[in-house]
Parts: C-alpha cells; sequence; structure tokens
C-alpha cells in the first residue's frame, strides 16, 4: 500500500523555552506545539487525521473503540480479514502505543494508521492502538495510567465478553504483545516495570494479567533520555531528516516529566538506568524483549546501553538495528530506505510474536 511521506527539519528549529515578543509562547517545537504562558496549547495540524473507515488495499478491517469516556481514552482495533479464524487459529494480540514524545501524536494519524494496517496485515496480528492523553495538559504518568487502565479493560472484557467481542475472539490470549514507537515503546516499559509489575504477587513468574499472558514487549526506538549525553546524541544532534533532534528532545522532556524543581532528566520516567530503573530492569517480569535501533538516531548509543543492561540483568534481549535511517523512519517514510527498512522491521517483529 502507498505510505505518506512526512519530513521534518529540526536544524533550524524553534525548540528551546522562546521568549516571544508579547511573552506568551513559552516552549515550542516549530510546526508542531505551542505552549502558551496562560497555559493554553496549539498542535498544528502538521500530520492528518484519517478515520477507522480510511480504505484499506491489503484486507485489514479498523475499528475505533471507546475504553473511558470520562478521560477520553479509546483505541483503534485492526483485524486481518484473510485469514480464516476458528477455534485453532487464533492469532497474536499486539496493543500499541504510538510516538510522539508524549506531547503529539494520535492513534488517528495517516502515518499511524497505515503502519499498523501494514503490521497487522504482514505480521498476522490484531493491533490494539491505543490512544492516550498527552502533555504538558497530562504530565506523566497520565500516559502510564492510560496505557494501564487499556490493558485492564482488555483483560475484563476478555473475561466477560471475549466471545461477543467483534475482534477479541480472533485472538489468542495467551500471546499477548506491548509495542510502541519513541515515547510509545517508553510507555510500553515502564507500564510493565512499574504498573503491571506492582499488580502483581511479587512472588509470581508472570504479570498478573490473567486470563491473559504477556509474551513479549516490542520497544521500537525507546525514547529515553538522561542528564549525561551520549555519543549519537552529541555527534547525530544535527542530522539532516531527522524526526528527533538533541534540543527538541529536550522539549518533550521539559513539558512531560512531573512539575518539580528536583526533575530532571535522570528521573526514572525519563532515565531507566538510573539507580531506580537498574533494580526494575532486574525484577522485570516478561519472557522476552525485542528492541529496535536506528543508526541515524540520536537515540541509538541509549537505545544499545539500554538492550546491553537488559542482557547482563539475565533478560532476553533481541535487538536490531536498522541501517541508514533514523527515528520513526517507519512511519515518516523520510528516508531513502525508509520502506525497505519497515519491512525488514515487520518481518522481524512477525518472526518474535510466532517464536
Amino acid at each position: 500500500m502507498t505510505s505518506t511521506t512526512i519530513s521534518f527539519n529540526h536544524n533550524n528549529q524553534k525548540s528551546n523555552n522562546i521568549h516571544h515578543q508579547k511573552g506568551l509562547i513559552i516552549e515550542e517545537i516549530e510546526g508542531l506545539i505551542k505552549v502558551h504562558k496562560d497555559g493554553h496549547v496549539e498542535r498544528p495540524q502538521i500530520i492528518p487525521n484519517v478515520s477507522c473507515n480510511f480504505p484499506s488495499q491489503n484486507g485489514v478491517i479498523s475499528r475505533d473503540i471507546t475504553i473511558n469516556k470520562e478521560t477520553n481514552l479509546w483505541a483503534r482495533v485492526y483485524l486481518p480479514t484473510s485469514t480464516s479464524h476458528n477455534n485453532n487459529n487464533k492469532l497474536p494480540l499486539l496493543v500499541y502505543f504510538h510516538g510522539g514524545g508524549f506531547c503529539v501524536g494520535s492513534t488517528s494519524w495517516i502515518c499511524y494508521h497505515e503502519f499498523l494496517n501494514n503490521l497487522a496485515s504482514k505480521a498476522n496480528c490484531v493491533v490494539v492502538s491505543v490512544n492516550y492523553r498527552l502533555a504538558p495538559e497530562n504530565r506523566l504518568p497520565s500516559a502510564y495510567d492510560d496505557a494501564f487502565n487499556a490493558l485492564m479493560w482488555i483483560k475484563h472484557e476478555a473475561v466477560y465478553n471475549k466471545n461477543q467481542s467483534w475482534w477479541l475472539k480472533h485472538c489468542n490470549i495467551s500471546s499477548l504483545f506491548l509495542c510502541g514507537d519513541s515515547a510509545g515503546a517508553n510507555i510500553a516499559y515502564n507500564v510493565v516495570a512499574t504498573r503491571l509489575a506492582s499488580n502483581s504477587n511479587s512472588n509470581a513468574s508472570h504479570l498478573n494479567l490473567n486470563p491473559l499472558f504477556l509474551k513479549g514487549i516490542i520497544l521500537i526506538q525507546p525514547f529515553f533520555g538522561g542528564e549525561e549525553r551520549t555519543n549519537s546524541e552529541k555527534n547525530l544532534r544535527q542530522l539532516q531528516n531527522s524526526a528527533l533532534s538533541l534540543s527538541v528532545s529536550d522539549t518533550y522532556w521539559r513539558l512531560s516529566l512531573p512539575n518539580g524543581v528536583s526533575v530532571s532528566r535522570d528521573h526514572p520516567y525519563c532515565n531507566p538506568l538510573a539507580p531506580s530503573g537498574i533494580s526494575k530492569m532486574r525484577d522485570l517480569r516478561v519472557p522476552s524483549i525485542m528492541i529496535c535501533v536506528s543508526e541515524l538516531d540520536i537515540l541509538r548509543d541509549r537505545n544499545l546501553e539500554f538492550s546491553n543492561c537488559l542482557v547482563k540483568a539475565g533478560k532476553r534481549v533481541e535487538t536490531y538495528v536498522y541501517k541508514d535511517v533514523g527515528h520513526a523512519f517507519q512511519v515518516l517514510h523520510n528516508y531513502q530506505l525508509s520502506h525497505v527498512r519497515t519491512q525488514e522491521m515487520v518481518s522481524h517483529i512477525k518472526n518474535f510474536m510466532n517464536q
């Protein structure tokens, strides 16, 4: 299917504290978000939203479902229709969280709709893409709350409405995966490392999602940070076509981390390799982890160090490095090799889920 190409050039991007002539704008990432002093937030429509009825060319149907009306928590479900579904041919269930630095992005963005349509078709899985609340109006841990609540809702549906659900009845509920890109990968990891773990029996060998069983988490270019800069953050900070520059990354963290004078990029939400994060890593209860790293991403070295620490903590980890592409290439298609590398990634995800 055709894919939308979206380009970002952050070389001259406004992405620090902005002292506007009228003193109205205090933070800005040009083209994506403006935060005014009075708390008003603007998000220009740089990427089109599409409805779930947007034409599919690969035999996948999608529908929007409401999870919690009060918090406007909803999701878009992608169900392959080309496969015959019977009791012996259930599909893996992949719960997905989109990227956007916790501050921008939507499940209905055309780039995510196309990517997840393709993923559901090629990897032959049911995808539930969760639309969570954004910062700075809803700073962390709001996104973690929404992700956890979405999983608890799916668990409830699996217990009480599985056979009546138009999509869940096609799922192998013993084959659940959490996945996300960038900030969405951060959400997937932190929900498993903190929320689900604290909701489980401390003596249990797996997370308390019964009857669902979490088989793995798939982290695509996970959005982490830290006060100390890595080599790739210093050396790739002004790379052409990059969807994430260092100054943009810093702005996202200023807007999304909890308010407080002592909050820094070594906060455990941001830096899983900080001392408090390392202990959670050792206690992580998930059978396997897949990490996708982009060679031209400022997060490359941080992602690779994160992967190495998981291995040292005794976790089963598969790490893939995608050459000659940068951050979010699989949804923005802003590199020459984006389409080729995206299909490689989809193939790796499919193999990981079918192990």
